[in-house]
């Protein structure tokens, strides 16, 4: 076997969390191998943050993950939080830049700026990455894993799976790793997407496609709320898209997966309680409404679209004085600005999703290290865990941490184990 094939580490998967426990681990002297089944290493880098590349959040803590048992991530955050991560990409050569209230960006705008010199690192450290590798199976043998490919045999001391989940899979994420997963006795975990637009049914959402505006989306699973959040909504001819959408789906995605019914309920006055609504609302008809139609007197409250589509949906004629609209109407079109329901029958799916919620069950892993309960030597890093991120960064956060612990993990136990098979660095 050619010695090429052989390292103390051999890393699957060259995106955020396997280039960053590549370095990590090469900066602790073991010997590194990354097997890409993309021709390009970090592809999935370039798309993150509409190619700006939001790579960290000011705002960190437990709150801002998800998974099975989100409070996982703290022993790996504490090893590797925000400021270690923002060292490291000055170390780099990224200076970063903080936005929109706490949103860390490269200076330079650029997502390519991250990958470039992530992969710079990797061939100052000697780091092998080698791409378009297509693994049939990995197999643990007389303490050395076999990685079985279209290309030969690859063998090493210590294995990182980071092979992501299945979103956005033309950039390599298609869930292949779940293989891998069973093989080490580890159970099959159940993905969906997360991160991305919710689908409805409702007829006016033709009607309101295009319509921006901030409010809060509130998910319900059988009639009981389980998630919101407040920003910028987007109704498209689909459904529900924004920010605000994004940060439910994953939970609309379980439950759809569960067969249970889902519904987002829309707010377009966050920021006012039920009895300020229907006051202001009221007063826009009875007292600034004179001389106006009902149409006219939500000018300049909603958008236009969306203005004609609750007044339908309210049974309002829009030509109405709004004057002589009662009461009872008014009340119905104030509940119905806080309380738009739309049943949601799916998500736009991996392909249109930024992340995938589930993967390995945290349990079957030392938070600590990122090692396996069940196989020593074999590490986890980044999205094929059961952990994802909020919109803000948190997702690439999760990768350099657990990507770092992973790396730093698995060099420490090629140094337990012996002096490694093959390309160690002194």
């Amino acid at each position: 076997m050619p010695m090429d094939k052989k390292a103390d580490i051999i890393i699957v998967g060259a995106g955020a969390s396997g280039l960053t426990a590549a370095i990590q681990a090469a900066r602790e002297g073991a010997g590194v191998l990354v097997l890409e089944h993309m021709e390009t290493a970090g592809k999935k880098i370039l798309s993150t943050g509409n190619g700006k590349c939001n790579f960290t959040n000011k705002k960190q803590g437990v709150a801002y993950y998800r998974g099975r048992n989100p409070a996982f991530v703290l022993p790996v955050m504490e090893q590797f939080g925000l400021e270690e991560t923002l060292r490291f990409f000055e170390g780099l050569g990224v200076a970063p830049k903080c936005m929109r209230g706490g949103y860390y960006y490269p200076a330079s705008g650029q997502a390519s700026a991250l990958r470039e010199t992530l992969l710079m690192e990797c061939r100052r450290l000697g780091v092998c990455i080698a791409c378009g590798i297509g693994i049939r199976s990995i197999e643990k043998e007389r303490g050395r894993f076999l990685f079985h490919t279209k290309q030969g045999l690859y063998e090493g001391k210590a294995c990182i799976l980071a092979t992501g989940g299945k979103a956005a899979k033309k950039t390599g994420s298609d869930g292949s790793g779940v293989a891998y997963l069973t093989e080490f006795g580890h159970r099959k975990p159940v993905l969906v997407p997360a991160l991305v637009q919710l689908q409805g049914k409702q007829g006016f959402l033709k009607e309101l496609a295009g319509v921006r505006i901030e409010g809060r989306v509130s998910l319900l699973v059988e009639g009981e709320k389980v998630s919101e959040d407040r920003g910028e909504i987007q109704l498209t001819a689909f459904g529900v898209s924004g920010i605000p959408a994004f940060q439910v789906s994953r939970y609309a995605s379980y439950a759809l997966w569960e067969g249970k019914a889902v519904t987002a309920r829309l707010d377009f006055l966050p920021e006012l309680e039920k009895g300020q609504a229907w006051d202001m609302m009221w007063k826009r008809f009875s007292v600034y409404g004179k001389g106006k139609t009902a149409e006219e007197a939500l000018v300049g409250l909603f958008p236009d679209k969306l203005n004609r589509s609750l007044l339908r949906e309210c049974g309002i004629p829009m030509e109405k004085p709004a004057v002589r609209c009662s009461k009872k109407e008014v009340g119905r079109l104030a509940v119905l600005a806080q309380c738009l329901s739309v049943d949601i029958i799916g998500t736009k799916g991996f392909d249109a999703a930024q992340a995938t919620a589930g993967g390995v069950d945290t349990r079957e892993i030392f938070p600590e290290t990122m090692e396996s309960r069940l196989v020593q030597g074999l590490f986890f890093a980044g999205e094929i865990m059961d952990i994802d991120g909020m919109c803000g960064g948190y997702n690439l956060q999760w990768a350099w941490s657990s990507g770092t612990v992973a790396g730093k993990s698995a060099a420490a136990y090629v140094e337990r184990v012996g002096n490694g098979t093959g390309n160690k660095k002194g």
